[in-house]
């Protein structure tokens, strides 16, 4: 059996160009990304994720999207709904632990039901980087909570709540951003903290969910774990830390590889990725020449890759469990009267 290439793109506009259809006929990456230069109208939207489905002649082509809630949402008014950050969520959590958990679960169907509306099936949710004083505001209020336990508490409802309404979550960004005094997307942030500590308090909510199917990477270069590399691009990193000390099993995205955190060229930075152990290499802008440059380094996927993606759709049918119209309808009061200060 023929398995696709090793990568997720994405694509320029709204609408696929003859170019790009050839081009992603001719590469056929895993899936695609939409970003905000993607999204217009819920219908011209649909209408990409199924051209981009058909370009590879896959219906089962994952499509991903970051959808978070707060600054971080491609689906925005007035065609889809206001979702409140995760430090909302996190607030409402320190006060009621029940009702931040109810919440958490809630607004995430209700995410999980935009992103399906447009044919999107994967949302890069949830966060689960620790907010620590020095944390940079690139992740900010993206973080739910200061603390270890509460991320990763509010980070399993957020899971559960993509994953009943059929939409794969993906935690990030393992083995942990929340350090980082940079934007990763400019500059490669470094972190000195000894791995010791590394292990008490960062890893620790990824190591909690690990049993989830799908992770992205966060750029980093941890000082105690490889001196030497970004954690994307580190085989010592992959291996010792994401799939060892944590414990995670399941699909491995690298975070977006035209990020300036990482150094050398698009095609090296694939590469590289691949090499250290990442399952499959995302490349999110969009840019022709880079994506050329991106698949001219890229395999297909491998059978263990193969396999966890395999894996990954398995865990997400026993998971699914709709709620129907009325039951989102229900979901969208409920969180309201949760969060009376977001609506």
């Amino acid at each position: 059996m023929n398995r696709p290439r090793a990568a997720i793109l994405g694509c320029a506009g709204p609408e696929l160009t003859a170019d790009e259809r050839a081009f992603f006929r001719d590469a056929d990456p895993l899936g695609f990304i939409l970003f905000a230069r993607n999204v217009d109208t819920p219908e011209r939207t649909r209408r990409l994720t199924e051209d981009l489905r058909s370009s590879v002649a896959r219906a089962d082509a994952p499509i991903l999207i970051d959808q978070e809630g707060g600054r971080v949402a491609r689906l925005r008014p007035p065609h889809w709904r206001k979702a409140p950050p995760a430090r909302l969520l996190g607030t409402l959590y320190a006060r009621d632990p029940d009702q931040g958990l109810e919440a958490t679960r809630l607004n995430s169907r209700l995410l999980a039901a935009d992103v399906a509306s447009v044919g999107c099936d994967v949302d890069c949710l949830p966060v689960l980087d620790i907010a620590f004083p020095e944390t940079h505001a690139v992740i900010g209020d993206r973080a739910y909570a200061d603390q270890p336990e509460p991320v990763a508490a509010l980070g399993r409802a957020a899971a559960e709540g993509l994953l009943a309404e059929g939409v794969m979550p993906v935690i990030k960004h393992i083995p942990g951003h929340g350090r980082a005094t940079v934007d990763s997307h400019e500059k490669l942030p470094t972190v000195g903290a000894p791995r010791d500590l590394l292990e008490r308090t960062d890893f620790v909510p990824f190591k909690l969910l690990a049993d989830l199917p799908w992770a992205m990477t966060g750029h980093l270069l941890f000082e105690a774990i490889d001196p030497a590399a970004c954690i994307t691009v580190s085989e010592r990193g992959v291996r010792e830390v994401i799939r060892g000390h944590i414990g995670f099993d399941g699909l491995l995205l690298s975070d977006d590889l035209s990020m300036q955190a990482l150094g050398g060229t698009l095609g090296e930075r694939a590469s590289r990725a691949l090499a250290a152990g990442c399952d499959v290499a995302l490349h999110c802008n969009g840019r022709m020449d880079e994506m050329v440059e991106v698949v001219s380094q890229i395999g297909a996927m491998t059978a263990a890759a193969g396999r966890r993606f395999d894996a990954g759709r398995a865990f997400l049918a026993r998971h699914r469990n709709p709620a129907g119209k009325a039951g989102l309808a229900d979901a969208g009061r409920r969180l309201a009267a949760l969060l009376p200060e977001w609506g």
